[in-house]
């Protein structure tokens, strides 16, 4: 059984990077990974692409071929890719029934919103066994504004209802968040999506005259009662890994045994069955259902890393790092002197002649 995720989000919010980061992270896990690029105006990919929309169309092509804007001409490469999704669904089996895919989507929210075509394309893809979850990256420099903050909870509830995946909702570039000023509130307030009433001042001030429009959005989101999320900075190997354990709840992928995970004794275990369909019999369900104890976890560390006391934390982790060499390079020249050491005894120089 395959999985993956579908990465959407406002153009410059970090998705490509992402997709860039995980698939580093990832190989350096040892844990299979693909990214599909499905932005057919994405011409300068970061990361290693298994499969680029691009060979099948491109946005210039649409837009030289109909005589389109950018909005139009992305918004029929989606439907030209709906109505060959065969060619996206033979080149996903060729990566394997065990695969775990990155489905890098375009930046016009539209797609995620409002158009049905890439609604269908996931509904393909969960037909043909994948389970997906909708990664939704947001920029968290919006939450220093109330407006914006409002719009993009407003963004993040009707892409989480016209999708209708297991969503994370992720405050991108959360490492970046500093530069835009002090936070009216602690981060948890806008990660929790708390008592939004209080943003009530903030958003009469810059708009007097939709007091009674803002106020009715903002019970609009309390209704649904649907919208979190978690943080996210790219670059930080402890924020990318709570990150990924946050999307293998999601998806159900943290309840899949290893393929090399042993049985207890007494299991029953049948080697021709992959490790993506197996029952999972090796997992302790209520230990991957808990609360997640990892960094990120909580928020008010999150909020001391990188906003509170972030040059504390870099010293410590330059300290850390400088630490870490220093251990490599020790154990490096003992092995080379017990290297040396074997070389030099009798016994060795007798087995060399």
């Amino acid at each position: 059984m395959p999985f993956g995720e579908i990465v959407c989000g406002a153009p410059g919010s970090g998705k490509s990077t992402y997709c860039y980061g995980k698939h580093q992270l990832f190989t350096a896990l040892n844990r299979p990974i693909s990214v599909v690029n499905l932005d057919p105006a994405n011409d300068n990919i970061l990361y290693p692409c298994a499969i680029d929309v691009s060979s099948l169309i491109t946005l210039q092509d649409a837009m030289n071929e109909h005589g389109l804007g950018p909005n139009g001409g992305m918004l029929y490469c989606m439907e030209y890719l709906e109505a060959n999704v065969d060619w996206l669904e033979d080149r996903l089996n060729e990566l394997g029934k065990d695969a775990y895919v990155l489905f890098d989507i375009p930046g016009q929210v539209e797609l995620s919103t409002n158009h049905d075509s890439l609604k269908r394309i996931v509904a393909k893809l969960i037909k043909i066994g994948f389970r997906l979850a909708a990664v939704h990256l947001c920029d968290a420099h919006y939450v220093t504004d109330a407006s914006k903050y409002i719009s993009v909870l407003l963004l993040s509830l009707r892409t989480m209802l016209h999708l209708e995946l297991p969503h994370i909702n992720v405050l991108s570039k959360i490492d970046l968040i500093a530069q835009y000023g002090d936070l009216d509130f602690n981060l948890d307030f806008y990660t929790e999506v708390q008592d939004l009433s209080y943003l009530e001042n903030a958003l009469t001030a810059a708009t007097p005259r939709y007091a009674a429009l803002n106020m009715a959005l903002v019970s609009l989101i309390e209704d649904f009662s649907l919208v979190g999320f978690e943080t996210l900075a790219v670059e930080d190997k402890n924020s990318m890994l709570h990150l990924a354990r946050a999307i293998d709840r999601a998806t159900g992928y943290v309840f899949i045994p290893l393929p090399d995970t042993k049985p207890p004794p007494g299991a029953i275990d049948d080697p021709d069955v992959s490790s993506a369909v197996r029952p999972n019999t090796y997992s302790l369900l209520s230990t991957a259902a808990g609360p997640m104890r990892d960094f990120g976890s909580n928020v008010q560390d999150v909020q001391e890393r990188w906003v509170d006391a972030r040059e504390q934390y870099d010293a410590h982790e330059k300290a850390q790092w400088r630490r870490e060499g220093e251990i490599s390079r020790e154990e490096a020249v003992k092995k080379n002197n017990l290297k040396i050491r074997e070389r030099n005894t009798p016994n060795s120089r007798a087995v060399d002649s």
